[in-house]
């Protein structure tokens, strides 16, 4: 329901598909991971020849009755499993649209089902929806929500209960940053072009950069991302920024263990790492680590995070 609910999300989507009939009419599309169908009934309600919908869940027998229930079953198949095991009825398709993003854009991503599905079934001419995607990070001053969620843990009620405060602090907050709380200016930290990439890509290790809008205190740092429909005759681009209309996304916090006490136009730089948790592949570990010279000296330091 919040997805369905989610204009933004729900409104690219449709806007990517039903305004490019061109590219649908008479061509075979996949659905990876189909949920209720809503993207499968954009495409036959575009024109597509058929529509094969995949879903590993038990909302496919819902998404099943949905389909009956608007008169699609002639143009729509759904079919029951996991992309890695199962076949479709024809050997080839020329569109594969999906919403496989994930908190932090990776987060229980389904970006790796779509990659499987790509070098399966995509004709060498035919396109993905969509077909690109970035993440980007920017720093806000933080600290009043910082005090409630970490040092909270300092005093409960008269107990020392601060070991509780270094898991705290380990775990990214997924939630909507007030645009005013923005300190620096945002940087990119990873392009995806799914088209080419390979599941390799999706764990990886890039530097960052931010330079201080203003003078204030970076207590956290930001990840969010776009995705965008290129292939298309107008592009369309789905932002999960702080400064754009909310997505059920929102945006990813990782909070500094110190804040930096940064002046307008002082850089702080360091190394991003993020990959797959080897016991549980869908959770993601981070590591952030970062050097800056300001007035209090030179400040050093590496974080581990694990969304989970």
């Amino acid at each position: 329901e919040e997805m369905l609910k989610d204009e933004q999300r729900t409104k690219g989507y449709r806007n990517a598909i039903m305004n490019n009939p061109h590219l649908f009419r008479d061509k075979l599309v996949l659905d990876v991971g189909c949920g209720t169908g809503i993207l499968s009934m954009f495409a036959a309600k575009a024109g597509a020849k058929h529509v094969y919908g995949i879903e590993c869940s038990g909302i496919i027998h819902t998404a099943r009755q949905i389909i009956k229930d608007n008169d699609m079953e002639s143009s729509i198949t759904l079919i029951h499993g996991k992309v890695e095991e199962v076949e479709l009825p024809v050997p080839k398709v020329d569109i594969i649209i999906s919403e496989w993003m994930g908190y932090a854009l990776l987060y229980e991503s389904m970006l790796d089902t779509v990659l499987v599905a790509r070098d399966k079934w995509l004709n060498p001419d035919g396109i993905i929806m969509p077909d690109q995607a970035t993440m980007y990070m920017v720093g806000i001053e933080d600290a009043q929500y910082k005090d409630e969620k970490i040092y909270f843990w300092d005093d409960v009620y008269g107990f020392d209960m601060s070991c509780i405060k270094k898991i705290a602090l380990q775990e990214p907050l997924v939630d909507t940053v007030n645009p005013e709380q923005i300190c620096t200016k945002s940087c990119d930290l990873k392009f995806i072009d799914i088209m080419t990439c390979k599941k390799e890509d999706l764990s990886f290790e890039t530097t960052w950069k931010l330079t201080a809008s203003r003078n204030d205190y970076l207590t956290a740092l930001v990840v969010y991302f776009d995705v965008g429909f290129t292939k298309i005759h107008k592009p369309i681009w789905i932002s999960t920024g702080p400064r754009a209309p909310y997505t059920h996304w929102r945006q990813t916090v990782f909070y500094l263990h110190d804040q930096l006490t940064m002046k307008k136009d002082e850089v702080v730089e360091g190394k991003f790492v993020c990959k797959p948790n080897q016991s549980n592949h869908r959770d993601l570990d981070f590591e952030i680590s970062y050097k800056f010279e300001g007035v209090d000296g030179v400040q050093e330091a590496q974080h581990t995070y694990r969304m989970r």
